[in-house]
């Protein structure tokens, strides 16, 4: 006899649909998988013939078993589909009365004991379930919160295969879980660390502001102790809210990746990931021999801090070009090739040189100067030149640290970034894949940063006198830009272009030996 129903097979962050076809009859106990398994898939025989028996399922009878994973060439990695084999294996043999099983998409891992297991990827298959027109979807009652952010299709959580085939024979019933998306996205939420916390440091919680406004990446380079990590772990409090299309996008990242274990299944709050500095290459772009998404992935439409940023390894700082400048990663497998989303903001750190103290009034440098040249140029000119705001972060001596003011409130910056952010969607809502002033095309800029003509002789004069490359020309309009857009003018100015100069004190590597 001949069952079926539906599944689906990762291929970067989307699913594609696999058929599960199941067919048996009586022989000698044979059981056969084909369909481009990888091992996991194979070992299924084994997981769903012991959780049968052990969900009171056993066959008198012995049966010759075929499944066949559709399409065959489509590798199907995993054990996704312990779950869809055994509940076609039951209707095959004769044990499930449900005529309509192909109506149905199923995923999910068993345990010996017949318990279902969540898990990955749960989230794009259920999406991937529902453009193919499946009535339902049975998932792990542990991947339930993620898999119900889908919506116009009924998901129904089990715990054990016995419920599955209860619940599709009619002797149970399991009501579809449901969430409202909306609800969940756009409230404010609270943050431990507070700009508030921070004095004396004024002028670089400004650059953060301005970075977090359009979307740019910053570099802060100061000695240790100087408070460069402490106002990067507390970006997240100042971050703008996620819409629903960017917080299915993140969650899908994430669905895939194993990141929402634990989790609510949808991610309501921009990710910020800071990987430490030994990460390899892959761990940081993604990829591997099953390709994965990796931390610039799960950094998407959120933020990727790197603390120590020159002590990354030279090959893993290099292969961030590609993500920086496309806001994508493409990782290429003799058998396929993956695309992972890759649009975040990049938030970097780092000392001046080796031991820290290159300039500090305060401490003594013990680096020669071969040895703070050598340490600099570990961060490349065509990586500095995706940077949009580079600057230098001075340590605040004890007895002035006791007496500054301290920082406005996350709350009262993170109002201001929201309104300018308004603005840039409002501006964007026709340009495709343009969200903030940073995603601003070369083409667009001159249309889209006008300016009067004392801003333009501004910029024309500090063109020549740092000598700008074409790409940080470019990226000082769009600074200059969103530094407008935060006092809500629609020209930029002099004063916009003079301040978007002052975050470039990278550019000729001048600003790292001020």
């Amino acid at each position: 006899m001949l069952a079926k129903c539906y599944s689906g097979a990762i291929c970067g962050v989307d699913a594609r649909t696999v058929e599960i076809e199941v067919f048996s009859h009586e022989g000698t106990s044979s059981f056969a998988i084909v369909g481009l398994p990888d091992q996991a898939v194979k070992e299924a025989k084994d997981r769903v013939s012991t959780a049968l028996k052990n969900s009171g399922f056993q066959s008198k009878k012995e049966y010759d078993v075929t499944v066949n994973l559709a399409p065959a060439d489509v590798r199907k990695e995993g054990p996704i589909y312990d779950l869809p084999i055994a509940v076609c294996l039951i209707k095959a043999t004769g044990r499930l009365s449900n005529e309509r099983l192909e109506e149905f998409g199923m995923v999910g891992e068993l345990a010996l004991s017949g318990k279902v297991r969540r898990v990955n990827g749960v989230l794009p298959i259920v999406m991937e379930m529902k453009r193919i027109g499946r009535r339902a979807v049975i998932v792990p009652a542990e991947n339930v919160e993620e898999a119900c952010i889908v919506g116009g299709i009924d998901v129904i959580p089990v715990t054990t295969l016995r419920e599955a085939v209860e619940y599709l024979n009619g002797t149970m019933e399991i009501k579809p879980s449901f969430t409202d998306v909306a609800s969940l996205v756009g409230g404010d939420v609270a943050y431990a660390d507070d700009f508030s916390d921070v004095k004396g440091q004024h002028m670089i919680v400004r650059a953060m502001e301005v970075a977090v406004a359009g979307g740019h990446n910053i570099l802060m380079i100061g000695s240790p102790g100087s408070g460069k990590t402490m106002i990067a772990r507390r970006v997240p409090g100042i971050l703008p809210p996620l819409t629903v299309e960017e917080a299915l996008e993140v969650s899908r990242i994430h669905s895939v990746a194993g990141a929402a274990k634990g989790g609510g299944g949808l991610v309501v709050r921009r990710p910020f990931r800071a990987p430490h500095h030994t990460v390899s290459s892959i761990g940081l772009l993604g990829g591997g021999a099953h390709p994965a998404p990796g931390e610039v992935s799960l950094a998407h439409r959120g933020v990727l801090f790197l603390d120590e940023f020159a002590e990354f390894p030279r090959n893993a700082l290099e292969v961030l070009r590609q993500p920086l400048e496309d806001g994508h990663v493409g990782v290429s497998r003799a058998a396929a090739a993956h695309d992972f989303p890759s649009r975040f903001m990049l938030v970097a750190a780092m000392n001046p040189c080796p031991c820290g103290y290159f300039n500090d009034p305060a401490h003594e440098c013990r680096c020669t100067q071969s040895q703070i040249l050598k340490y600099q140029r570990r961060v490349s000119g065509p990586l500095l030149d995706r940077i949009d705001i580079q600057v230098g972060v001075s340590s605040v001596p004890l007895r002035e640290l006791q007496r500054a003011t301290a920082c406005e409130s996350s709350a009262a910056i993170r109002s201001r970034v929201v309104k300018a952010r308004r603005i840039q969607t409002e501006r964007y809502r026709s340009m495709q894949g343009v969200v903030t002033n940073a995603d601003i095309r070369s083409r667009d800029l001159a249309r889209v940063c006008m300016m009067d003509s004392a801003a333009e002789d501004e910029l024309r004069r500090n063109l020549e006198k740092l000598n700008l490359s074409a790409r940080a020309y470019d990226r000082v309009l769009r600074v200059a830009r969103t530094i407008a857009d935060l006092r809500g003018s629609e020209a930029v100015g002099q004063e916009d272009i003079m301040e978007a100069v002052g975050y470039r004190q990278l550019d000729d590597r001048s600003g790292f030996m001020a």
